[in-house]
């Protein structure tokens, strides 16, 4: 018995050892996961800095220009061909500098080529006009140090410019360090670069796509065809300058006077309102039923309408409808003083898109001017005060103040449809329009509007 409790005690004591190794050895192995799962995470995020993050999307309207060089016959080899290459890095750098001045991106090209283009990371319905600008801007340069280059009886490159515009496939690489690099697949950067081969040196040729989008701004040369498979033959025209009515210096053509930029910012303003619009859909809180944007939109109208029913000048008209695509975006982010959130929301996308200062303090002036009350001293202020109550003397009255009851409601202010009625009947009756538009447009039916709601007071 004695020798089988020996024997018993040392299973029980082997038992106990294999299960503090097995123990052991779990823990270790958990460990040794662990180290696995780390440098698989390492491995993960290498390859993905190494590859990028790949996104391809379908773009319409984008804008392509193609550069490409020749001039290696005048190269001399030695050490001035060393040069000269390095002047090519030169130049690219120096296009780059153009491109992101004129909000343009760095495309994939081939070889030496260079291209960028217009309206591939947000919709720019500007960008043909920002790729006619850079590329006058871009063979001014080299012609210039072409020039000088010559006197000094040295070689240099020519360029030849080819721009189009279409559709295509724009596949954008970010890495690790948040840098993005873009190429383009499909049409339109098939068929650039077939335009810049048909250019002479020092000239930049547009498709007829190009055009007719750019042609009351840029003076422009018919200067033949080319075959395009599937389409037939594409018109191609020869870039000359900004048209003398719009550059700042008549002889060059190359720098956009005040007036060209008025009409950039006319045509850029359908982008804005689309961004705006768009932020409001997002970012305004639910329960404003009648401030939403819809109302943003209506007013955005209503500016324009009655701005040039009172003859305001088309800068006037711009900034009207900026004022009134801003007046409610404050509701943001409070809606107790938005006016003065509308302004710095305002300031800050204004500069983005290149309003002067000058511009952007008027504007602000014309938000504050639809405090409640109203107390416009400008044209421009009774304006937009007129635009923002419009509705008080349209036939759709109703639906409106409607969606104003509801909100005010949803806010806990609460009245029974009795003393609403009477509060419209004040406030229309002590309301006043401030323009001669609106009153000729607007004030019959206001005084109809009193009469009907008056109708529906129960005589005390």
């Amino acid at each position: 018995m004695a020798k089988e409790k020996a024997n018993l005690d040392e299973v029980l004591r082997t038992n106990q050892r294999l299960n503090e190794q097995i123990k052991a050895l779990t823990s270790r192995n958990e460990e040794l996961q662990g180290v696995i799962r780390e440098l698989e995470n390492d491995i993960t995020e290498l390859q993905k800095e190494a590859k990028g993050q790949i996104t391809s999307v379908k773009k319409k309207g984008i804008t392509v220009m193609y550069i490409t060089f020749d001039g290696f016959k005048s190269i001399q080899e030695g050490d001035e061909a060393d040069d000269l290459y390095d002047m090519l890095d030169v130049l690219h750098i120096k296009f780059d500098e153009i491109a992101l001045k004129h909000k343009l991106e760095r495309v994939k090209s081939i070889g030496d080529d260079y291209a960028c283009a217009g309206g591939i990371v947000e919709k720019r319905s500007t960008n043909p006009l920002d790729i006619c600008l850079a590329a006058l801007e871009i063979n001014d340069y080299v012609q210039r140090v072409k020039e000088n280059q010559e006197k000094q009886g040295r070689g240099y490159w020519n360029i030849h410019v080819g721009i189009h515009s279409g559709n295509g496939i724009v596949e954008s690489k970010s890495n690790k360090k948040k840098k993005t690099s873009y190429a383009i697949t499909g049409e339109v950067i098939n068929t650039v670069p077939r335009i810049s081969a048909m250019s002479e040196p020092g000239e930049i040729y547009l498709s007829d796509y190009t055009y007719e989008i750019v042609k009351g701004y840029f003076r422009c040369e018919y200067s033949g065809e080319l075959p395009v498979k599937y389409r037939g033959n594409l018109e191609l025209y020869q870039l000359l300058r900004i048209k003398r009515i719009y550059a700042e210096d008549r002889k060059t053509g190359i720098v956009p006077n005040a007036e060209f930029i008025l009409k950039y910012h006319l045509k850029e303003f359908n982008d804005l309102e689309e961004k705006v619009i768009d932020f409001l859909v997002k970012n305004l809180p639910e329960h404003l039923h009648y401030h939403d944007y819809t109302h943003t939109i209506d007013v955005v109208n209503q500016a324009e309408l009655i701005g040039y029913g009172e003859g305001v000048s088309d800068e006037q008209i711009l900034l009207l409808k900026t004022a009134a695509l801003f007046h409610d975006t404050g509701h943001t982010i409070e809606s107790k003083g938005h006016e003065e959130h509308s302004c710095t929301i305002a300031r800050k996308w204004l500069k983005e898109y290149e309003y002067s200062q000058e511009q952007i303090d008027e504007i602000c002036d014309v938000i504050m001017a639809t405090q409640m009350p109203p107390k416009p001293k400008s044209l421009l202020q009774k304006i937009i005060c007129d635009s923002d109550l419009d509705y008080l003397g349209r036939t759709d009255f109703i639906p409106t103040s409607n969606a104003l009851y509801k909100e005010l409601e949803a806010s806990g202010v609460s009245f029974d449809i009795n003393a609403w009625n009477k509060m419209q009947v004040q406030f229309l009756t002590g309301h006043q329009f401030f323009t001669a538009t609106s009153r000729r447009l607007r004030e019959v039916n206001k005084q109809s509007q009193i009469e009907r709601i008056k109708k529906l007071i129960p005589e005390e």
